[in-house]
């Protein structure tokens, strides 16, 4: 993936235990670093106080933003994820440096939740200064729809981690967001 020139990497684990994510965001880091490439935990804000990463991500039902940055212990970026734009706004107000919007899309990552579609993408770019990440069945694919919404920033997960050529597939959504700049 950094070979393919993504911007950062979140890990991610439900089914790992805290100790088991501990050492895979210490192992994932040394390899981020080297590229600096900031490394994001998802969920366990705690991990940053044992691993350098660079951000943590909380969901709606997590810590909140400010709890997060408790648990840090340190001045660290906190994302959180929203599924609409009454939770970006909200986020934005809990001071957030960041939101993952969406499902945009059915995906596999986020099953109880129905997919936003493309048409609140604008308007969150108007209603929160803080970047957006629109996620959720993002592929390339679609990619170019995504954009043409109004999409700045993107996640894209299960597209990614099954290309066959995870390099030149990055490779191909990063040209895609460039060109629109």
């Amino acid at each position: 993936m950094i070979e393919g020139g993504v911007d950062l990497i979140q890990l991610r684990g439900k089914q790992q235990s805290l100790d088991e994510l501990v050492d895979l965001a210490s192992d994932l880091h040394k390899i981020t670093c080297r590229s600096s490439i900031p490394l994001i935990v998802n969920d366990h804000a705690e991990i940053a106080r044992k691993v350098p990463v660079e951000g943590v991500h909380v969901g709606q039902e997590d810590d909140s933003i400010s709890l997060a940055r408790e648990k840090t212990g340190r001045a660290i970026v906190i994302g959180k994820s929203t599924h609409n734009l009454t939770q970006a706004a909200g986020a934005q107000h809990e001071g957030a440096d960041y939101i993952g919007f969406g499902p945009i899309f059915a995906t596999p990552t986020k099953p109880d939740y129905a997919p936003i579609g493309l048409t609140e993408i604008a308007p969150v770019h108007v209603d929160v200064t803080m970047p957006v990440f629109c996620i959720g069945g993002v592929k390339i694919d679609n990619l170019e729809q995504v954009i043409a919404a109004g999409a700045r920033r993107v996640a894209i997960v299960s597209g990614l981690l099954k290309a066959p050529d995870i390099v030149e597939y990055a490779r191909a959504c990063k040209k895609l967001l460039i060109a629109d700049l």
